[in-house]
């Protein structure tokens, strides 16, 4: 089949398009952003097509397109004047869980790095397709497992099919497509879990609690209350280490390179999940310090006396945790925030969490708010001015005026933001290097 994404450079799309490929499909795709994005590395290697105008499209093509992209956007337009067929993004990865054994990962948080470690495993040693929204996807035929990150965003993943649903934790979030807030959020995760024959989730959340689920459920956390259980952790300048406890029998010891508590709880999922299948103990340890971590998160930089932080925290428990993996790791060095928030509706629901996230930095910078789908005539009360009065000594900064970074010497700046950070990031960089 011959498939056209819309919006292919996105992390989702990007991922989707690489899966399409390697099924055998035909795939193009276009976007309006002209330049490089990480997620173009998986589709460059597959020689996928991007188009930035209009061009010729067969009749017998299928369209998908981002949610990022408006239906008034001119090229959705014209492909629904050419009669083309159009399918939800989230229709046609539901599509593809139902030809696999499909592990769903789905929660506010973590979604990315767990769905990596789970098919680090699988991948070498049951074999396993995957779909991970950090624009990395792989795909056979043959292979019987499937692992997708599952987003909730306009309740996409309700259109999969788990045969086991991963639930990391449930908080508040896209409130733009929840209007029912957290009662509404908890309701879609539940729905997505009954779907499958077994859930794993994160029972140290209070939320995940509150559900009762319609299959089992293996619980895991650093609580005795849950089935699958971390202790004895060590978290140092290495990474994390823990027992793992099982049915209230010592599984195996770990020690991760990996940083942060939010890690030894997504390490715990993905060995609740290999084990459920049979994998040896052995080849989870393995395969666990393997993992080299996902793209834009907490990938490190090092510019001499400075190190960069670039990572994907556009919430703000993503945000705390990611400027505590920071001191983790460099318990002697300054920790700078550089945060460029994402939409208006979750500034705003969200600020005081904003406020208490980024006071943890030892100082912190705040871009102007970016957001693709909202306006900002509708939230005029808004800003992110609104957001650096509520912390100490933190401040204002764009790309034109990075160089206020570089009176931080010997310093952890962690560049944070779902969207377009890179730009800021990119032009500190150069600034360093031409010193």
């Amino acid at each position: 089949m011959k498939y056209y994404c819309i919006g292919i450079k996105g992390s989702g799309m990007s991922t989707l398009a690489n899966i399409l490929y390697d099924l055998g499909n035909d795939v193009t795709g276009y976007d309006d952003a002209q330049g490089y994005k990480y997620t173009m590395e998986g589709l460059n290697a597959r020689n996928i097509e991007i188009f930035y105008d209009e061009h010729p499209i067969d009749e017998d093509t299928i369209v998908t397109y981002s949610k990022a992209f408006s239906p008034e956007h001119k090229e959705i337009k014209r492909v629904k004047e050419l009669g083309l067929k159009i399918k939800e993004y989230n229709e046609v990865v539901g599509d593809i869980t139902k030809m696999f054994t499909t592990i769903g990962v789905s929660g506010t948080h973590g979604k990315t790095t767990t769905s990596l470690l789970i098919s680090n495993i699988f991948d070498n040693t049951l074999g396993c397709n995957y779909f991970v929204g950090d624009g990395t996807g792989h795909a056979q035929k043959d292979n019987k497992f499937f692992v997708i990150e599952s987003d909730e965003f306009n309740k996409h993943l309700l259109a999969y099919h788990p045969t086991v649903a991963i639930i990391t934790n449930i908080e508040l979030d896209h409130v733009e497509c929840y209007p029912g807030g957290i009662d509404e959020i908890k309701e879609t995760f539940k729905k997505f879990a009954d779907k499958a024959e077994l859930v794993i989730a994160n029972g140290d959340d209070k939320n995940i609690r509150d559900i009762k689920f319609a299959k089992k459920v293996i619980y895991y956390g650093f609580s005795d209350e849950n089935d699958v259980v971390a202790k004895n952790v060590v978290l140092d300048e290495k990474g994390s280490k823990f027992d793992c406890y099982i049915d209230k029998e010592l599984y195996g010891s770990f020690n991760v390179p990996l940083y942060g508590k939010h890690m030894i709880l997504n390490t715990l999922s993905a060995i609740a999940t290999a084990k459920y299948y049979g994998i040896a103990l052995e080849d989870i340890k393995k395969y666990i310090n393997e993992f080299k971590g996902a793209k834009r998160r907490f990938k490190e930089k090092d510019l001499g006396n400075i190190i960069t932080i670039d990572d994907y925290a556009h919430h703000p428990t993503e945000i705390a945790v990611t400027i505590q993996s920071a001191h983790q790791k460099f318990p002697d060095r300054e920790v700078v925030a550089v945060f460029l928030p994402n939409t208006y509706s979750r500034t705003e629901a969200l600020m005081d969490d904003f406020v208490t996230a980024l006071k943890t930095a030892d100082k912190a910078y705040v871009m102007d708010i970016h957001c693709d789908r909202e306006k900002q005539s509708d939230y005029p009360n808004v800003s992110s001015d609104t957001l650096i009065a509520k912390i100490p000594n933190a401040e204002k900064i764009s790309v034109e005026t990075c160089d206020k970074l570089l009176k931080h010497e010997n310093a952890v700046i962690c560049f944070m933001s779902c969207t377009n950070i890179y730009e800021i990031e990119n032009a500190f960089e150069e600034l360093v290097k031409n010193q």
